[in-house]
């Protein structure tokens, strides 16, 4: 049977490209299908967000050689503290601090800007040799048989793979035309995103205030400047949203607090509705998900991308393995392998940043001081702070090859 490329992979945000060059790198040939055009994809105001790319992940960069392009770009997360707070008031005195000097590998990780991260991941792609790129190109039907997967393309092209691999997004058409069933609710609230400048140095800390209508993080960047993420209630966030930057901030600041002196807007505003989407299995015949087309979880922690990085080295890990074995990498024996080191991980982080959101999105005094009276407890004992230390490092688990900074 003739292939027209080994694995084909649907979505070409982040963790499409991250896996396209890892699988390249192993001597696959992979076609890489999205449907806008790169000149959107290279815009610097395309997606304002940035990522809290762990330690495990910033290896995995740094082994398929991604990392040298954005490591002047990043900035290193040095401590992470985690109180309650309240517009107007200040954060709790009963914290969490998580200081990098807790574990002997270095910063936990590093801030990174899409726009940054975005266009390396573009410039490599473009550079690969075994990875075909078809851009502004929209997938519209896959049937499976025995040997491989056919895709049909709203251009009116086919295309032959072994394995198609869904990094499409919550609303992942590779995983619903499968058949994989996914469980979604809404958590009726609106996270608003942007980068501000301010006064006085961050020195690399992260902080994590939960307020009574959701979290707000408080993100270094390079530079005097922070990355917001700060949800509220749908409503809420549509009324905000809609306001000018000086109206807007006048909001912001209280929220945020005096301890980063005069602050102001430092690029666009950006706004994501926040849900959970989990599917119900991360493969199907022929077909694999990935990042958030297989768990779309809740900013609350910052791991989507770096549980979505996971999935990506986990899979180049079973298909390489498989392809030196002489196996048929898109066989249904290798995709069990895949969901079976994956699964029950992301299903713990869905679970864990639903209770999360949950616990701390409300102004219940009594749970307010349980919660505060837990924060200063795991505070209090060095082996539990240090074991969410390397959690939030991505040092826990079993971590695939290329998380080690090893080669595939």
């Amino acid at each position: 049977m003739d292939f027209d490329t080994d694995i084909a992979i649907v979505g070409g945000g982040l963790n499409g490209p991250v896996l396209a060059l890892a699988l390249a790198g192993a001597g696959l040939r992979v076609s890489l299908i999205d449907r806008l055009d790169v000149k959107v994809r290279r815009n610097a105001a395309f997606d304002g967000r940035s990522y809290a790319l762990a330690l495990s992940s910033v290896r995995m960069l740094e082994q398929l050689g991604l990392w040298q392009g954005v490591a002047d770009k990043a900035q290193p997360m040095l401590d992470i503290k985690v109180t309650d707070g309240r517009a107007g008031e200040g954060p709790s005195p009963l914290f969490m601090h998580f200081n990098h000097a807790e574990i002997e590998e270095g910063p936990m990780g590093y801030m990174v800007e899409d726009r940054h991260l975005r266009r390396q991941l573009l410039d490599a792609v473009k550079a690969a040799d075994r990875i075909t790129q078809l851009n502004g190109e929209t997938v519209t039907a896959q049937s499976t048989d025995g040997t491989g997967i056919t895709l049909t393309l709203a251009s009116g092209g086919v295309l032959r793979a072994r394995l198609a691999i869904g990094a499409d997004g919550r609303d992942t058409g590779t995983g619903r035309r499968a058949g994989i069933r996914r469980v979604e609710w809404s958590y009726g609230q609106t996270a608003l995103v942007c980068a501000i400048e301010h006064e006085a140095l961050h020195n690399g800390v992260a902080h994590q205030l939960f307020m009574p209508p959701g979290p707000l993080a408080i993100l270094p960047l390079t530079g005097n400047r922070s990355s917001i993420v700060w949800s509220e209630s749908d409503t809420a966030a549509r009324r905000i949203d809609a306001l000018p930057d000086a109206a807007y901030l006048d909001i912001l600041r209280p929220r945020v607090g005096a301890f980063m002196g005069r602050i102001g807007l430092a690029g666009a505003r950006f706004s994501y509705p926040l849900s959970l989407s989990l599917a119900m299995d991360m493969v199907a015949p022929r077909v694999a998900l990935v990042g958030d087309a297989a768990h779309g979880v809740h900013p609350v922690a910052g791991q989507g991308l770096n549980a979505g990085l996971r999935d990506v080295a986990a899979l180049a890990e079973v298909i390489a393995e498989a392809r030196r074995r002489g196996e048929d990498p898109g066989s249904d024996a290798a995709l069990a392998r895949y969901q079976e080191w994956r699964r029950f991980d992301n299903a713990s982080l869905a679970l864990a940043t639903d209770s999360f959101n949950r616990l701390f999105s409300n102004d219940n005094p009594a749970i307010r001081l349980a919660r505060d009276i837990g924060m200063a407890a795991v505070n209090a004992l060095p082996g539990v702070r240090r074991g969410f230390i390397r959690e939030a490092a991505g040092l826990t688990g079993d971590l695939p090859r290329l998380m080690q900074g090893k080669p595939l």
